[in-house]
């Protein structure tokens, strides 16, 4: 029988393996942050190892992408390899385990390897013709130069029983019987994902092992290959898959952009946002909490709190957001400070083409935080702050909605016209004189406000009205007043 225990009380070391065949996926990405959340918690160590060795598949542009995701969540490691730079130590390994009478050679031709097939009594598991080859006979083919592939020999007959303790999912067991002789390296003499990644553990003094629920079934191939090494293997602990609405997984190939982290990023998340929603899809901290702080998370951690099952994001063709996701976003704007919130926004306002002052973003920031979830939305909510004209009014939106006309409109926007010219402007200057007009012309103050709004905004929902004409200035409001009354009266 073979055991995994967890570990002794040494720090932990924990590592985020994506191997760079695209974007950084949503799950991965959530993988990445139990890993970190787990070594910090516990003062450990974080190792970001690139799982680089599929060569047809792996390109710099997703490592690219990789590294850009990672950055943005603002996560550090402590440690960084690639395993492409480690191949000679997977060979090593191979060739020890082979030296132990634990692996043999296979010659079958690649394009006939009896592995990728299933035999009439059911699944491959074995060749007999290879597994049974003498050593002798195995070495001289081998020095002919005949190719071979190096599989492991998973012991047969002999009711062996692979076992160990999930930290998530509880006990688990295989009998060795069941587990096909996998291959550690193929014909070309590179390694394979179970070798490579095992052997880099083991030499890495990796003690935990955070990974996916769909690798699960890997631990039982990945647990002789840890006894052929004569290392004791890590604990395990594998998270619960995150799927779409309808119970698929997650796939890049099927959801597209849905399910990268760039693209969040890209919509205006803030990164504590989008981490503290990717940890509550599968882990919770059992007191009802969903709006938390990084800080708040990592002192929760644990993996006794990561559910079994597996994890909906709840995205449409129409909307690829999860709700929760864009109202947890909309809570951590509000929870910054209005210096923060407009050095996060000043990227935005860039790229939609204003000339934004650090200053200007910073008068604007408090009026708009409100009226936006995310950091995307606010160039549309306050695009009339930056723009010198706006665009041609509804003269339908200048009247007033309650009892009002275009004369009762023109009326208020001429009077306000003359009042604004001499007013001081500041938002209790602008109250106190606005409020007198409104007054002065027998109406409402919604009735006169609304006019006025919409002149100077373009809008009839807008921030509020003093602090926005504050932060505009007298002449941009006189000038846009202008323009509307011009409009009011070409309609007349």
């Amino acid at each position: 029988m073979t055991d995994s225990a967890p570990s002794s009380g040494k720090s932990p070391r924990v590592r985020f393996a994506p191997s760079p065949t695209g974007f950084l996926h949503v799950g991965s990405a959530r993988t990445f942050i139990f890993n970190w959340l787990y070594a910090r918690h516990n003062g450990g160590t974080l190792v970001l190892r690139l799982d680089d060795t599929d060569v047809e598949r792996n390109t710099d542009a997703s490592v690219q992408s990789i590294f850009e995701g990672l950055r943005w969540l603002g996560l550090s490691w402590d440690e960084e390899y690639k395993q492409s730079e480690r191949l000679a130590l997977h060979r090593r390994q191979a060739e020890a385990i082979f030296a132990k009478g634990l692996a043999y050679r296979d010659f079958t031709p690649a394009h006939a390897d009896p592995g990728e097939q299933s035999s009439s009594q059911g699944a491959w598991l074995f060749n007999p013709g290879m597994r049974e080859l003498t050593r002798e006979d195995s070495d001289r083919r081998a020095t002919s130069g005949e190719p071979f592939a190096l599989r492991y020999r998973v012991p047969r007959g002999e009711d062996r029983v692979l076992r160990f303790v999930d930290a998530v999912y509880g006990e688990q067991s295989k009998l060795a019987d069941e587990v096909e002789d996998f291959a550690l390296l193929r014909s070309d003499g590179n390694p394979t994902y179970h070798l490579a990644s095992c052997a880099d553990d083991a030499d890495l003094r990796i003690t935990h092992i955070i990974r996916g629920q769909d690798h699960l079934t890997n631990t039982f191939k990945h647990l002789l290959i840890f006894e052929g090494l004569s290392t004791p293997p890590p604990q395990f602990a594998h998270l619960p898959l995150l799927v779409a609405p309808d119970g698929a997984k997650l796939s890049k190939r099927r959801h597209g952009p849905v399910v990268s982290v760039t693209t969040y990023r890209d919509a205006g998340f803030l990164p504590q946002a989008f981490i503290n929603f990717l940890c509550l899809l599968g882990w919770s901290p059992k007191d009802d909490r969903e709006f938390m702080s990084l800080d708040e998370i990592r002192e929760a951690f644990t993996l006794e709190n990561v559910n079994r099952s597996n994890a909906v994001v709840n995205f449409t063709e129409e909307d690829p957001f999860d709700p929760k996701a864009v109202w947890l976003n909309a809570e951590h704007i509000r929870a910054l400070s209005v210096e923060e919130l407009s050095r996060q926004l000043a990227p935005f306002f860039a790229q939609a083409g204003f000339e934004a002052t650090p200053e200007k973003i910073l008068a604007v920031t408090p009026l708009i935080r409100e009226r936006i979830k995310l950091l995307g939305e606010a160039p549309a909510a306050a695009d009339f702050f930056f723009l010198p004209q706006l665009a041609p009014y509804d003269p339908a939106e200048l009247i007033p909605s309650k009892g009002g006309d275009a004369a009762m409109a023109l009326r208020v926007l001429q009077y306000a016209q003359e009042v604004l010219a001499t007013t001081n402007f500041d938002h209790d200057s602008l109250d106190q004189a606005l409020r007198a007009a409104a007054a002065h012309l027998g109406l409402k103050a919604g009735q006169a406000f609304q006019p006025i709004r919409v002149a100077v905004c373009g809008r009839k929902n807008a921030p509020p009205l003093f602090e926005t004409m504050t932060v505009l200035g007298r002449e941009l409001c006189l000038a846009r007043i202008r323009q509307a009354m011009e409009s009011l009266q070409t309609r007349e």
